[in-house]
């Protein structure tokens, strides 16, 4: 289905629950957050059925995020569920990576294709100040177990913040070098949580030549819906992705639109409009007014967004962990 910008939608991330065992500073508010009622999170029949309805309207690409997916119970058996269909392409999830490692295996059987894990750093102390109680030593598991299970390509999402030193970039090119993953360094956006140092600690820009701009080539297969940019230095197995939704958006090739946990619908992640999907639902609506709702999003969807710095930052109702990012 196309929108009023002439650009497809048939990519939707569900966010299927709000909670998160990890506490990262840019993620939830500093002050934190109450999780939401589970009478409020829609059920795993009720975000089939959307799924179903809106794999009709042109959705065949989803991904699984949070708050944290793996802290909800019966998701292993929810992908399955999903996978029977045989009607989505392509089934990815983001995840902390904390609780993959007795996991990757039954997810990658249930039909899981692929994932995207969150590591801002390799040091243990910066690593713990970030997520607040994470263990690095988890995470990295969880990588290990992931590209052990053959979810991939395995794509290590990197925000940039103060965090980063030369100690990661090291850490980051011997692991392209060895494994086929993808390390992807992501500019940071004040969506609810804390600056973690502000967004110009670590541009792409700066990335792109700290890493070696002259050796990295550029890379257009790799496998994926989003808008990172990909290159590669000469014999890797992996690859280094640019994600710059501020410093040079890609909202011309936005293919998007998100659900909460709670069931709404949202055009744009940098916009507080949302439609709202689970009173409908759950008010008896027929599948053809629950397309309609889809479509009203779709309608909705703007050109671009106005997350720039020379005007500020907007006050956004929702923190990314209420959002699924």
């Amino acid at each position: 289905m196309q929108d009023g910008h002439n650009r497809t939608i048939n990519y939707l991330r569900v966010s299927v629950t709000d909670r998160c065992n990890f506490r990262c500073v840019y993620c939830i508010p500093p002050k934190g957050k109450e999780w939401l009622d589970h009478s409020e999170i829609l059920s795993y029949e009720e975000l089939l059925r959307l799924i179903s309805v809106f794999n009709r309207e042109g959705i065949n690409k989803i991904r699984l995020t949070g708050g944290e997916p793996l802290v909800r119970k019966g998701i292993v058996d929810f992908i399955a569920a999903l996978a029977a269909t045989g009607a989505i392409e392509d089934i990815s999830l983001t995840t902390n990576g904390s609780l993959l490692p007795p996991m990757a295996k039954e997810l990658k059987h249930a039909g899981l294709n692929r994932v995207n894990i969150s590591l801002d750093t390799v040091n243990p102390a910066s690593f713990e100040r970030i997520t607040t109680c994470g263990r690095l030593s988890e995470t990295l598991q969880g990588i290990e177990s992931a590209v052990a299970a053959g979810l991939t390509p395995v794509k290590l999402n990197v925000v940039l913040t103060e965090a980063l030193r030369e100690s990661d970039l090291e850490y980051f090119i011997e692991q392209v070098y060895l494994h086929p993953i993808a390390v992807r360094f992501i500019e940071y956006m004040p969506i609810g949580g804390d600056s973690a140092g502000g967004p110009d600690i670590n541009s792409v820009k700066k990335m792109l030549n700290r890493i070696g701009r002259g050796r990295l080539g550029p890379v257009s297969n790799v496998k994926g819906n989003g808008p990172a940019k990909y290159f590669r230095f000469p014999q890797a197995r992996g690859t280094f992705g640019f994600i710059t939704p501020i410093s040079d958006h890609f909202c011309g090739e936005c293919n998007r639109l998100r659900l909460t946990a709670d069931g709404k619908l949202r055009p744009c992640l940098l916009s507080n409009k949302e439609i709202d999907v689970k009173m409908p639902l759950r008010c008896g609506a027929s599948d053809e007014e629950l397309a309609e709702l889809f479509h009203e999003a779709v309608r909705e969807k703007p050109e671009g967004h106005s997350l720039c710095r020379a005007s500020g930052y907007p006050d956004f109702k929702r923190s990314m962990s209420q959002i699924g990012g």
